[in-house]
């Protein structure tokens, strides 16, 4: 049983900040949200979707992660509608060869049912190796409103306001949960905390049905084609240190014409929206539990890079048994 009746408040309204309220609200906690922004104006909107480990750290605890959250959207794609996650089938590409370089995904590739490699003539030209698979693509806006939902129906609740300090947040007896992506830059203050800045173009889609991505670790420009029912997604960047949200018109051309070299449809499609968005990167994801000065508990769930809705609920698994532990409940 729990040792006091306080509740556990979650800092943020992202993908990771929702799902990991959801899973203490359906574990019995008392939960509230607090969210300066919107579900459409918050990171995870902008993020294109796809059910795959990409520029997070530790790769062993983000494999696991990402293994759980599979599992969870795979389970959600036979109601798109109502969740937004379908599963799609996609080639994963790279211009190193077979074996070249260990990217510390082994598990996540054994992990993934019916994942295989990519036979020659499967891949584009210029690409050397990749991965065939039918995974998870999430429309995050429908995604993160089907959230919202999921957790008022756990008897959550979500207040829009912003939180300038993690002390004082709640009462004495509650417990925290920070989950405020890259405003941990200053919320905490965490310096570790960096944003790596991603540049989209929607377009309307010529007909493609499959997802592609060319995103080598390290590189700042990537290839992405993502089908979503609102149009095709087009990217990408990850430039570190970036902390513009504004596009620009110049590096939305240059993503087109990667893509077009793909899929030369893709340079004739009507342009629909253009998107920035900042993922919270750092060294590895701070996931612990820290007593704070006013000797509140506080649970921190942040810097999950480009991998956040890929590890949402496996992060949410460890936030519920940290809350746990930090709240005397003997479960």
């Amino acid at each position: 049983m729990t040792s006091d009746t306080g509740d556990v408040w979650v800092i943020g309204g992202g993908v990771i900040g929702l799902t990991s309220a959801i899973a203490l609200a359906e574990d019995g906690h008392r939960v509230r949200v607090l969210s300066r922004d919107a579900a459409e104006d918050t990171t995870s909107a902008v993020a294109g979707g796809l059910c795959w480990p990409y520029r997070i750290r530790p790769y062993g605890r983000a494999v696991r992660w990402s293994v759980r959250s599979f599992e969870v959207f795979a389970e959600m794609a036979r109601r798109p509608a109502e969740t937004g996650a379908r599963m799609v089938t996609g080639t994963m590409t790279s211009t190193g060869r077979p074996g070249a370089a260990d990217d510390g995904l082994a598990a996540w590739y054994a992990a993934v049912p019916g994942l295989r490699q990519a036979a020659a003539d499967e891949l584009p030209e210029g690409d050397l190796s990749g991965w065939r698979a039918r995974t998870p693509l999430v429309d995050m806006v429908a995604h993160l409103h089907y959230l919202e939902r999921r957790l008022a129906a756990a008897g959550g609740t979500l207040e829009r306001r912003e939180v300038v300090s993690l002390e004082g947040v709640g009462g004495p007896a509650d417990v925290l949960v920070n989950c405020s992506g890259l405003g941990a830059h200053r919320l905490v203050p965490d310096g570790a905390v960096r944003p790596v800045q991603g540049q989209l173009v929607v377009v309307a889609n010529p007909g493609i049905e499959e997802w592609f991505v060319a995103a080598d670790p390290g590189e700042t420009d990537t290839t992405y084609v993502l089908p979503q029912p609102y149009g095709l997604v087009l990217g990408g960047t990850a430039r570190e240190d970036a902390w513009s949200r504004q596009p620009d018109p110049a590096v939305a051309d240059a993503i087109v014409a990667r893509c077009a070299r793909r899929f030369p449809e893709v340079a004739r499609a009507r342009v629909l929206a253009h998107k920035v968005g900042l993922r919270p990167a750092r060294p590895a994801v701070r996931l612990e539990t820290e007593r704070l000065p006013d000797g509140t508990r506080c649970v921190h769930n942040y810097g999950h890079g480009g991998a956040g809705v890929t590890v949402a609920w496996g992060c949410a698994d460890e936030v519920v048994r940290r809350v746990r532990e930090a709240r005397g409940d003997s479960r």
